[in-house]
């Protein structure tokens, strides 16, 4: 009887322990089955931007990505990929479209004739600052609603500061660019035609060497270009003559499958991330001129040549061909041109 009551006691305890290692078994399954669930719950993208990743924008950039992977509890991770080390800025908006990206940051100029309409923020309008730039590019999307950017969900733009002369030798005003050879971009290049100059298409990345081997005589760019890409060390003058400023409208858009994708609350998060950037993206370019203007007084050997009322009129006057050419090609296109630059226009003067 005793050998027969340990039998059944050993038999008792293997069972339990059978049982005990089954529910171990189905723990373990459950946990594993639910990590893999909440791996595959992570929405992951890829955020392609071309600036360098030392700049301040560059830096805001990856900001604004660990911003939204923060606010969502982690259920978005964004690989973000700087300096167009992933996608050239040309083909970033394409890439986007296509899904080679999830995320793309560039610049309407990168892209020319693809959005027509809008070209009438990269013009010579004469705007004052990268704040003033970004409430405008943004103001404009929302009024008009070009169809050019509809392969894509926008999330917001933004845009530099104004992009002024600055030159290789001191020159005294606008009529002086007169046979100069300007690095120039597709913004640019009818400014510099329109005051007697000689544009040189390059891209940014050439334009150091051609200014240090004097290939071109100077540039058309934002004051930040002097210090954040090195250029003060070939220039020597810059004309504040806002007569000729023009900006490059800068968008962050995301393909539209992704979007339509995501969660009403995912998507809330993007909608005010993007809010608070564009106008953070916009205060750093102001930043980014006015630390550059103080570093190249520090470093000495630097003239800014400012302009009076009448001579900024004066240049200004210089850029009307350039708008009504503008306004030729839209009606060619049947797009409202005449009420996009008009608009433009009067809120630069009501919003200084």
């Amino acid at each position: 009887m005793t050998l027969l009551k340990e039998a059944k006691m050993k038999a008792g305890r293997i069972v339990v322990a059978l049982v005990y290692l089954f529910v171990l078994l189905i723990l373990f399954v459950t946990n594993a089955n639910a990590a893999a669930q909440a791996q595959d719950q992570v929405i992951r993208f890829r955020y392609a931007n071309f600036i360098p990743p030392s700049h301040k924008n560059a830096v805001n950039s990856e900001q604004f990505c660990k911003e939204i992977e923060k606010r969502s509890g982690g259920r978005v991770r964004i690989t973000y990929l700087a300096s167009g080390t992933f996608i050239s800025a040309p083909q970033i908006y394409e890439s986007t479209i296509k899904g080679v990206c999830d995320i793309g940051h560039s610049a309407t100029a990168y892209s020319a004739g693809r959005f027509p309409l809008s070209e009438v923020l990269d013009l010579p309008l004469g705007s004052l600052s990268g704040t003033q730039a970004t409430r405008l590019t943004n103001v404009f999307y929302k009024k008009f609603r070009p169809k050019e950017f509809d392969e894509t969900h926008v999330l917001y733009f933004h845009a530099p500061g104004p992009g002024l002369f600055h030159t290789k030798k001191v020159i005294s005003g606008i009529e002086d660019i007169k046979g100069m050879r300007i690095k120039a971009n597709a913004s640019s290049a009818k400014i510099i035609q329109a005051v007697g100059g000689s544009p040189i298409t390059m891209p940014i990345s050439e334009t150091y060497d051609a200014l240090q081997k004097g290939l071109v005589d100077g540039i058309a760019l934002n004051t930040d270009t002097l210090k954040s890409l090195k250029y003060s060390d070939h220039i020597h003058c810059t004309l504040e003559n806002t007569g000729v400023a023009y900006t490059t409208a800068l968008f962050v858009i995301m393909n539209k499958s992704k979007w339509n994708q995501l969660a009403p609350d995912i998507q809330k998060i993007f909608d005010e991330v993007s809010q608070k950037y564009s106008e953070k993206m916009g205060r750093a370019w102001d930043e980014a001129d006015l630390e550059a203007k103080d570093f190249v007084m520090k470093k000495g050997g630097h003239t800014f040549v400012p302009a009076s009322k009448e001579q900024i009129t004066k240049a200004h006057e210089k850029m009307r061909p350039i708008m009504n050419e503008y306004l030729q090609r839209m009606k060619a296109k049947n797009l409202p041109g005449e009420e996009a630059l008009k608009f433009c226009e009067d809120w630069l003067r009501a919003n200084p």
